[in-house]
């Protein structure tokens, strides 16, 4: 039975998509079943993966109105390890249909159950908000992967959504846990991120993970060609630490 994690942070600009997409690939490379699911109505995780959505028959917001089953919206890109639940902006309407509607909360951890069983690990990258989607991810998950930026505004937005999962935690679903802070888009040569960097240890201790992903430039430029970094320039710096935190993913999780 797979693991689910949800990749979330409110804010914006923070490597979300980015590191479920190459986290996703870097498991699959170390011999893992893995399964992406974007709930992000901007699609971005889709098309860093190689999915056109503009031409989508199917996704994951007919999976999560409950149109479709979940395996009939799940496809393997060209070329990659990995297999993805995509989506588009059809999933901005699911924000309101969804609340009229029985068990809103629980519509992704019910379309999942029969799915679960094939896969290792399933990452759900979720939308830049505490929406009625997020919500869904983290109803349907064990685990939260929660990247952050080391910048002055960091903290601020990480407080309110860890009230919302104890929230959920206490509500919805009392399996759902941090399994902890990814520090992305690292310049060790500023002294600011250095700074947030010791507050995130000093706040969280054992929930940040040791590998911290640096700013490359290869990291960003893979997306615009459809491919997670690994793919597209595996020895990079980019590539290499989102491998090492796939091994150390992996420890974490296994271990518990």
């Amino acid at each position: 039975m797979g693991d689910i994690f949800a990749v979330t942070n409110q804010k914006g600009g923070v490597g979300k998509t980015t590191t479920t997409v190459n986290l996703a690939a870097s498991l699959a490379s170390s011999g893992k079943k893995v399964l992406l699911i974007d709930l992000d109505p901007q699609g971005n995780a889709s098309t860093g993966c190689g999915v056109d959505k503009d031409s989508l028959e199917v996704s994951s917001y007919d999976v999560i109105m409950t149109t479709v089953k979940a395996a009939d919206a799940i496809v393997r890109p060209e070329d990659a390890t990995f297999d993805v639940m995509p989506t588009n902006s059809d999933m901005t309407a699911a924000e309101v249909q969804l609340l009229d509607v029985k068990l809103r909360e629980h519509r992704l951890r019910l379309a999942l159950e029969s799915t679960r069983e094939k896969y290792d690990y399933i990452l759900i990258d979720c939308p830049p908000s505490l929406s009625m989607l997020t919500v869904n991810a983290l109803v349907a998950s064990q685990g939260v992967i929660i990247p952050i930026q080391c910048e002055y505004y960091a903290l601020e937005g990480l407080s309110s959504l860890l009230k919302t999962i104890e929230r959920v935690k206490q509500r919805a679903n009392p399996n759902l846990d941090v399994t902890g802070l990814i520090r992305t888009m690292y310049d060790a040569r500023n002294n600011l991120a250095t700074e947030v960097s010791r507050q995130l240890i000093t706040h969280f201790e054992r929930k940040v993970f040791h590998t911290v992903i640096p700013r490359n430039v290869r990291l960003a430029e893979a997306p615009s060609h459809g491919l997670p970094v690994i793919s597209y320039d595996r020895s990079s710096r980019g590539s290499i630490a989102y491998m090492a935190m796939a091994s150390e993913f992996i420890r974490r999780v296994e271990s518990n």
